[in-house]
C-alpha cells in the first residue's frame, strides 16, 4: 500500500483495516475514517454524554408504551356506549373520537416501536381530542355514568398525549440542533 500524502488528512485510528486495501481511494479511505471515528462517539456523532444517551433511550421506551396506553384508552371510550346507555350524538362523538384516539396511538406506538421518531402533529391531535373529551359530556349533557367514563378518559388522554407531544419537541430538537445539550 502506498504511503498516504500529508494532504489526505487521514488519521491513524484504525490504519491497520487498510491492510491489503491498495485499489481504495483516497476519498473512500477518509469516509471510512470519519466512519471509524464517528463510531467511537457512540451515536452517530451525537455530542451528548453516554448517560443523556441512555436517558433520552429510555424516554423513547416511555413515549412507546404511553402511545400504547392512550390507544387503549381510546378504544374504552369507544367501546363505552356499549356498557353506558347515552344519546345519539354522545354515541358518535363517543365511537369518532375514540376511534380516532385509538388509530392515533396506535399509529405512533407503531412508529416509535420501528424505531420511528414519534409524529408531533398526530400526538398533539390526540391532545386535543382529549380536551375535546373533557368538554364534550357537559356539552352533549351525558348521563352520571358515561359523564365520568369520558371526562376520566379525556384527562387521561390529554395527559399521556400532552407528554408524547412534548417528548417528540424535544427529540426533534435534540436531533435538528447538533450542538444542543438540553436534558
Amino acid at each position: 500500500m502506498s504511503d498516504p500524502s500529508p494532504g489526505d488528512d487521514e488519521t491513524n485510528v484504525g490504519s491497520d483495516h487498510r491492510a491489503g486495501d491498495e485499489d481504495i481511494g483516497a476519498d473512500e479511505r477518509i469516509e471510512s475514517d470519519e466512519r471509524v471515528n464517528n463510531a467511537g462517539r457512540g451515536d452517530d456523532g451525537d455530542p451528548r454524554d453516554e448517560s443523556t444517551q441512555i436517558a433520552n433511550a429510555e424516554r423513547r421506551r416511555n413515549s412507546a408504551f404511553v402511545s400504547g396506553v392512550v390507544a387503549v384508552i381510546g378504544i374504552w371510550v369507544a367501546l363505552s356506549v356499549l356498557v353506558y346507555d347515552v344519546g345519539t350524538a354522545s354515541l358518535w362523538n363517543n365511537i369518532a373520537v375514540g376511534g380516532v384516539v385509538f388509530l392515533a396511538g396506535g399509529y405512533n406506538y407503531y412508529r416509535l416501536s420501528n424505531d420511528i421518531p414519534l409524529s408531533t402533529g398526530i400526538a398533539t391531535l390526540v391532545a386535543i381530542l382529549g380536551i375535546w373529551l373533557i368538554v364534550a359530556p357537559v356539552l352533549l349533557e351525558m348521563g352520571t355514568g358515561p359523564f365520568w367514563s369520558t371526562v376520566v378518559s379525556g384527562l387521561l388522554i390529554a395527559g399521556l398525549a400532552g407528554y408524547n407531544a412534548y417528548e417528540s419537541r424535544e427529540a426533534r430538537t435534540v436531533a435538528t440542533d447538533p450542538n444542543s445539550t438540553r436534558r
